[in-house]
């Protein structure tokens, strides 16, 4: 991956990559202990996956949390103090985010931790962190169960999965108004939280789910699977996949000449900046009339929005989707709340997020007794190769294009 200049610099980490947990050390050897604040520095712990089927996804959290740390630091850090960051690797495995959160608070007196990438491994770190009593702000799982454990220890900063299916519908509702979906997903706690969220809130609209279809991720071959629901002839198919995944189901579309009149999806996939790519890990063409929801686009109106488009793409060379930023926001969050903390001490931490009210790029962040914050879900369409916002209306940048037959496309 490209590493901006200053990312050696201004990053104090440790990576911990592999089944052997291999450490890369970067900073001080003493790492103090929650409840007492080290001397030079404050610490916080970051899971994702920077291995792994989904790299791409920690990739981007890796540089968004890069970004807000140069931020920070230049401010002069928490209460005058460097703020560090030690990573750990899920290789995008549960067991290893459980691992990590062992690692991260009993090796290295990790106050607070920040992560995981999906809602698979976020919720198996859920019941690690609060039978430890630390707090985990998670930026980006979006399955409503992770939220659903009562736990007082957990604080999620992005939309959940009801969320993604409600601002869908309502899309579909000022959109023609479809009467059939089917669904297609990834048998993890993502795919199927998902879309049970859809089937219930499509039910309630008046829609009829006419197919459900689960499937193993990372197959290399979904066509008898989409020839089975092309056979129920929806208006509407629902995704929730992951990148490769995303893109096998698209070019694999095309070869069984599945035509819904809207593709639309859970986001992860379908949003991410590789996604609409002619690289070697985007749909390129096929991604082209696809819907997805998205919690960030680089023209939100939210102060710094612009400015974090602009430093992402000067570091890596590409614009970011909405899971760097939510990287981004989260470390703003955790920085926030160890300086209203004043101490290194987990229930002070948690105590401090849950009074949070930040404006970030992201948003207005502020949780609410449960420890979810309150963000809106927006509608994008790949159109000439670029995300297009396109619903709610009030703010779209460019109008919902129809979905044209594969036959139809040049």
């Amino acid at each position: 991956m490209i590493r901006p200049s200053w990312l050696l610099g201004a990053l104090l980490v440790t990576s911990v990559v592999g089944a052997a947990c291999k450490k890369q050390e970067a900073a001080k050897d003493d790492p103090g202990k929650p409840g007492k604040p080290e001397a030079g520095s404050f610490r916080v712990g970051v899971i994702t996956s920077l291995t792994g089927t989904q790299a791409a996804f920690g990739k981007a959290h890796e540089n968004g949390y890069a970004i807000a740390l140069k931020e920070i630091n230049a401010r002069g850090g928490v209460l005058g103090k460097p703020l560090e960051i030690v990573f750990y690797d899920d290789q995008s495995k549960p067991d290893q985010a459980v691992q990590g959160v062992n690692k991260l608070i009993d090796q290295d007196h990790m106050p607070l931790i920040l992560g995981a990438f999906s809602s698979e491994t976020t919720r198996a770190m859920v019941p690690a962190v609060t039978q430890k009593h630390v707090p985990l702000l998670m930026p980006t799982a979006t399955a409503d169960n992770i939220m659903e454990t009562g736990s007082p220890w957990v604080f999620r900063l992005c939309a959940g999965s009801g969320a993604y299916a409600r601002s869908t519908v309502g899309f579909l509702k000022e959109n023609g108004a479809p009467k059939t979906l089917a669904l297609i997903y990834e048998n993890t706690n993502f795919g199927q939280a998902a879309a049970k969220a859809m089937k219930t809130v499509a039910t309630d609209a008046g829609m009829t789910i006419v197919d459900d279809e689960g499937y193993q991720p990372a197959s290399p071959d979904y066509k008898a699977l989409l020839q089975r629901v092309k056979a129920k002839e929806p208006e509407v198919v629902y995704y929730a996949s992951y990148l490769l995944d995303a893109v096998t189901l698209l070019r694999q579309s095309e070869e069984v000449d599945f035509n819904p009149r809207f593709i639309t999806s859970a986001g992860t996939g379908f949003s991410a900046a590789e996604f609409p790519t002619n690289t070697d890990k985007g749909a390129g063409k096929y991604a082209e009339y696809t819907f997805s929801v998205s919690q960030w686009m680089p023209t939100a109106k939210w102060a710094g929005s612009k400015e974090f488009d602009e430093a992402f793409t000067k570091a890596t060379g590409s614009h970011p989707a909405y899971h760097a930023t939510e990287a981004y926001a989260a470390l703003l969050v955790a920085a926030d709340a160890l300086a209203r903390a004043k101490s290194n001490d987990p229930a002070a931490i948690a105590d401090a997020l849950r009074t949070t009210k930040l404006d970030t790029a992201f948003g207005p962040v502020q949780f609410d007794a449960k420890g979810q914050n309150a963000h809106p879900v927006l509608i994008t369409q790949i159109q000439g190769g670029q995300y297009k916002l396109v619903w709610p209306a009030d703010s779209a940048e460019s109008k919902a294009v129809p979905m044209p037959a594969w036959s139809a496309r040049h």
